[in-house]
């Protein structure tokens, strides 16, 4: 076997003397995310065939360059190559073909490809093919920002300020995740010792990081967002290039058997697509946490207060009843007031203009009395919404709404209002509706769930009055992918769910301006994170306090939800000055996002809270 300077002066003498131009790989990829030469054709691309896939290969610069912001991989596409078997890894083959950006949606980003490809030779078969390790050698992508063009916040509002497909900056891969994936673009690489911080989609593909530096580590070993943070040193595992699948059944924490593929985009990530399977080596313990360890006193110096989406709950999908009321009394303890989301009407997903879900919660009542061998029996209030105008799967009609135990707890002064009617605040404070939607009119509510308001006081006639608010924002559909061409990347709904923050927290100012030692408390899903524009400006609106920064949960502990590569949290409690000092506990129970996706109930996690109310 020639060396490596013999075989290149060859390689080039023979090119020369065939009268043919040279592009190298690292000339095709630029130090862009776009390639200079993209839509031209190119000959004699030369390269080791480092991996073989059901419809292409991956080539590597036989003498790798020095500048990190440039890629010695390439991907060829052409399956009829893919298929050749006279062609294997490690064989020196030089390719002319047609430099290509390609991507399946306008959302994603582009990737450099050689299209249409013609093997001009094979130079040499048997080349040692060794990947590049991740986390060696300066290898290590950024823990923080994803681009230049996110100007410091990848959660910034306004965001699709600019497109990375029009900009085209220059790589920076030691200050920005996307710049660190472009750079390697079509290379081998290893990750060792991987761990899994999300959990698979249903074709098995898994986000992990491995032996690098990482930011937000909570104590499950995954990787918890934070105000300007969305972990760019996570990695999604595709599909195996063999055609073996990858387990589907992964979960946060798992630790995985070291992964060797090529660097790739698709579906609007960055991922590895690796040679063969992902093997899980060691799964954590315990596989859901502790219940809480909050309960009742039964009496104003404690009662508790818990928040839970039940995900699409209705009561014919009876496996579900009992498994929610089985968190409810096994790992929330029963709290006096719960506070649920997605309620749907009392025939499901059937749509046939049923709005009411009274069936629905006598179901998820009687399952919780009897799970809990009598011991707690709950009533439940609520409002029906107008059919079709709540947003969630079609014909269910999902709604907020309240289940409480009248042992401790009753509704002061009970009068439901209407899916029409809007509630107020009276002198006193009371409320005009108990309970009552807030503004059900307002536009901020189109196709989504109003926020229910209600009164409540201790049924011996003790402590002082809670008010409650039930949310449910709109949802974040039509997001683009943290790794898109949009930059910062699109907050699908976050303009919607602005105003409805805004028209919550007047609500609520309105109370504390009535009174400004009342005892208030406004929770369920927010569809967002604490840090980004809707649930701040809530907070400087309307007067109340983050209840995780009240009792000092840390930052990385802060999550009841898993999407992509981040552990995060959508759901959050927002507390009145007065309640924040009466504050006994708060906790988020990880009954869910610890566990697979096929084993979970919720794809949210419950919270339980302890106040004193005297």
């Amino acid at each position: 076997m020639k060396t490596t300077a013999t075989f290149l002066q060859w390689l080039a003498t023979t090119l020369l003397v065939a009268g043919v131009s040279v592009q190298s790989i690292a000339q095709i990829n630029g130090d862009h995310f776009l390639s200079p030469f993209n839509g031209q054709n190119v000959s004699n691309v030369t390269g080791i065939v480092t991996a073989k896939g059901p419809d292409g290969i991956w080539l590597r610069s036989v003498k790798r360059g020095c500048d990190k912001r440039v890629s010695d991989g390439l991907y060829v596409y052409g399956s009829a190559l893919a298929k050749n078997t006279s062609i294997s890894v490690g064989d020196v083959i030089a390719v002319n073909g047609k430099v290509s950006e390609y991507r399946s949606n306008k959302a994603y980003m582009y990737m450099t490809e050689l299209a249409s490809p013609q093997v001009a030779a094979v130079l040499d078969h048997g080349r040692k093919v060794e990947p590049l390790v991740l986390g060696k050698r300066g290898l290590s992508p950024p823990t923080k920002q994803y681009s230049s063009l996110d100007r410091g916040d990848v959660f910034a509002v306004p965001n699709n300020q600019s497109l990375v497909s029009v900009e085209n900056p220059r790589l920076e891969p030691e200050s920005y995740g996307l710049d660190f994936w472009e750079s390697l673009m079509g290379e081998l690489v290893t990750i060792e010792n991987p761990r899994a911080v999300g959990r698979p989609n249903q074709y098995g593909d898994v986000w992990v990081v491995g032996q690098w530096n990482t930011s937000g580590d909570n104590e499950r070993t995954g990787l918890t967002v934070s105000d300007k943070d969305g972990n760019p040193e996570a990695i999604i595992i595709g599909s195996p290039l063999d055609g073996s699948k990858n387990p589907t059944d992964t979960k946060l924490g798992d630790h995985l058997d070291t992964i060797t593929g090529v660097v790739y985009q698709a579906f609007g990530f960055y991922r590895i697509l690796p040679l063969t399977n992902v093997s899980v080596v060691e799964s954590l313990s315990p596989d859901v946490a502790a219940p809480t360890k909050l309960t009742s006193e039964g009496t104003c110096k404690g009662i508790t207060v818990g928040g839970y989406n039940i995900e699409n709950f209705y009561e014919g999908d009876t496996a579900h009843v009992q498994a929610v009321a089985r968190h409810i009394v096994d790992y929330m303890r029963t709290p006096d007031l719960l506070a649920v989301q997605e309620i749907q009407d009392d025939n499901g997903e059937t749509n046939d203009g049923t709005v009411v879900s009274d069936a629905t919660l006598t179901a998820l009542a009687t399952a919780i009395q009897t799970l809990s061998k009598n011991a707690t029996s709950y009533d439940f209030t609520y409002v029906s919404p107008l059919d079709g105008k709540s947003g969630g799967a079609p014909g269910g009609n999902i709604r907020v709404a309240y289940l409480y135990k009248p042992s401790v707890l009753r509704l002061r002064d009970a009068n439901p209002g209407n899916a029409t009617t809007a509630n107020a605040v009276l002198p006193g404070p009371e409320l005009l509706y108990n309970p009552g939607l807030i503004d059900p009119a307002n536009a901020a509510w189109t196709n989504s769930r109003k926020p229910l308001a209600a009164a409540w006081e201790l049924a011996d006639g003790s402590g002082r009055p809670l008010f409650t608010v039930n949310v449910h924002w709109g949802s974040k559909g039509g997001s683009s992918s943290l790794h898109g061409d949009a930059r910062p990347p699109v907050n699908g709904g976050v303009e919607d769910r602005q105003a409805q923050a805004a028209v919550t927290a007047s609500f609520i100012a309105d109370i504390l301006s009535a009174d400004a030692s009342a005892n208030i408390v406004t929770l369920g899903d927010y569809n967002e994170f604490a840090f980004a524009a809707p649930v701040v400006e809530f907070g400087a609106k309307s007067g109340l306090e983050d209840l995780d920064a009240v009792v000092c949960i840390p930052t990385a502990e802060r999550y009841a939800y898993l999407y992509d590569m981040n552990s995060q949290e959508l759901d959050h409690f927002f507390v009145s000055p007065a309640l924040a000092k009466g504050v006994k506990g708060f906790e988020h129970i990880h009954v869910n996002t610890w566990l697979s996706y096929d084993d979970r109930t919720s794809d949210h996690d419950p919270s339980v809270a302890k106040f004193d109310i005297c």
